[in-house]
């Protein structure tokens, strides 16, 4: 099996063209060949398919084999891979994903160095995200975590996503905490839990534990539900740069059509066969 490993801003995938590769029990490859010391290592095992949607279809498998429903990173490589290999001439179109249809844009000559991606409106109702409890919206309220008490905001971007204001990004409780809200009873599907640090007011720094992963050095989705959540909180403009590990992700909560728009880089790191 050809693949390719790529990343956006060090959160690491391996994508398949399935367009050409038949992938069987992509559940238990993606943890095989996820593992770093006796895989090929990586984030998550990431396929491209035909669509009857749209021009592509994407699934994504975490390292544990569940299936996510959407990543920003992921979907700028895919929109970079299949732009550079000529697989469509447009440099705007659609990739189908469990959270819907994301229109990713590329805004690079050449080779694709830069995607933007429309990522949709973000959503806030409790039974959507999903959270159990009544309706309504999780803005700045109070959670219980095994005794540490934090105020969570919670924003769906097609995945849920928690996110924690925090003085900095760099503390001792930041695995155990992750892992504790992660998999906390008031969400059924688990969730993503961001810690973010408000530099000024168009400027965020973002530590996230991803649900299935554990820490990772970038998540897109995050990054979007973190500058939702910023606005949501009065921290920060709609227009925002989030600092991450490994680089930056320019962030637009746009007024008129609610829509969060994301840009930044997508990668090549090698291609490889797998020996199934």
């Amino acid at each position: 099996m050809k693949f390719t490993k790529m990343h956006g801003i060090g959160n690491d995938y391996i994508f398949v063209n399935c367009l050409e590769e038949d992938v069987k029990e992509p559940e238990e490859l993606a943890k095989k060949i996820s593992v770093r010391h006796f895989g090929v290592g990586s984030d998550g095992l990431v396929l491209i398919l035909p669509s009857e949607k749209a021009d592509f279809r994407m699934r994504i498998f975490n390292p544990d084999g569940s299936e996510a429903e959407m990543c920003g990173n992921a979907v700028r490589c895919v929109a970079k891979y299949v732009r550079d290999r000529n697989l469509i001439d447009a440099d705007e179109f659609e990739i189908e994903t469990l959270a819907g249809i994301i229109k990713p844009k590329v805004i690079s000559s050449g080779r694709v160095s830069m995607v933007r991606v429309d990522m949709g409106e973000p959503v806030f109702e409790r039974g959507k995200i999903p959270m159990v409890g009544s309706d309504g919206s999780v803005i700045d309220e109070m959670l219980d975590a095994r005794g540490t008490d934090v105020n969570i905001t919670c924003v769906s971007m097609g995945n849920p996503h928690c996110v924690i204001f925090v003085e900095s990004v760099d503390f001792s409780e930041f695995e155990c905490l992750g892992k504790i809200i992660e998999n906390h009873e008031l969400f059924p599907n688990r969730i993503n839990v961001e810690f973010v640090n408000v530099l000024n007011e168009h400027e965020i720094e973002m530590r996230v534990w991803e649900r299935g992963v554990g820490e990772s050095l970038a998540c897109g989705t995050g990054a979007c539900a973190s500058a939702v959540a910023c606005v949501l909180n009065k921290k920060t403009g709609r227009d925002v740069t989030v600092r991450l590990k490994c680089g930056d992700l320019k962030i637009l909560w746009d007024e008129k059509s609610n829509h969060v728009y994301m840009t930044g880089p997508a990668e090549d790191v090698f291609d490889g066969v797998w020996k199934q």
